[in-house]
């Protein structure tokens, strides 16, 4: 078997472990989407819940503060991730010191991240039936109790399916800040694969990364499953 690999992967094998191998791109690719995704989960979620509740229909409406927080959410879901890379660096390099790596790369993973899911939150928020949320008020719960007992609770389906939608897209966000000195198996696929033409390695890496996603989509859509029934 190894005699195999070694045949049709003879790029891939001696860098498979050790340091700057692909067990470590992997586990830093994991490590990049994890706490993007927990970080930006509740920031995203925060901002989205704003965004239904201060709308013209919302509970709290707040037209002045509707109108700079939607705009600040398009601003940054506007600029493209590798722009948003480059214009994050000073920011980056102030909080973690560094504009190298895999933990520098989760300033602007988060940066990108959290407005897409706030965005997606607030879309997931707004098909909650209205009658429901009418009918919560007549009952004289707050505002914040119609947030938990309600939103949450009756959106929580389309909430799991639009953080997968996001854990999915910030696995692909990895690879691009990878691609410049992020590391995970985005570093590994251009600067070890395409950079020194060893196409193996290249695929080996797009495949993981293809692995990584079909996880994510199967569990998500087990527990969406679960959760419409």
């Amino acid at each position: 078997m190894m005699s195999f690999f070694e045949h049709y992967l003879p790029n891939v094998v001696p860098i498979w472990n050790g340091d700057g191998g692909f067990v470590q791109a992997i586990w830093q690719t994991l490590y990049m989407t994890i706490v993007t995704m927990i970080v930006s989960a509740i920031l995203g979620l925060i901002l989205g819940v704003l965004l239904v509740l201060w709308d013209d229909h919302g509970l709290l409406q707040n037209r002045v503060a509707y109108f700079i927080l939607d705009k600040i959410v398009n601003i940054f879901r506007a600029i493209p991730f590798i722009i948003l890379l480059a214009v994050m660096y000073p920011v980056t390099h102030a909080i973690v010191g560094t504009g190298i790596g895999a933990t520098a790369a989760l300033v602007p993973l988060i940066a990108g991240t959290a407005p897409f899911f706030a965005r997606q939150v607030q879309n997931a928020l707004v098909t909650v039936d209205p009658g429901v949320i009418e009918a919560a008020e007549a009952m004289g719960i707050s505002p914040m109790g119609i947030v938990f007992r309600v939103y949450l609770r009756e959106g929580l389906g389309e909430l799991v399916r639009v953080t997968v939608l996001t854990v999915i897209s910030v696995v692909g966000l990895t690879a691009m800040a990878g691609a410049v000195g992020g590391g995970g198996l985005g570093n590994m696929a251009i600067a070890m694969g395409y950079q020194r033409f060893q196409n193996d390695v290249v695929w080996v890496a797009t495949i993981l990364i293809l692995v990584m996603v079909f996880i994510f989509q199967f569990v998500g859509d087990i527990i969406t499953r679960k959760l419409q029934h």
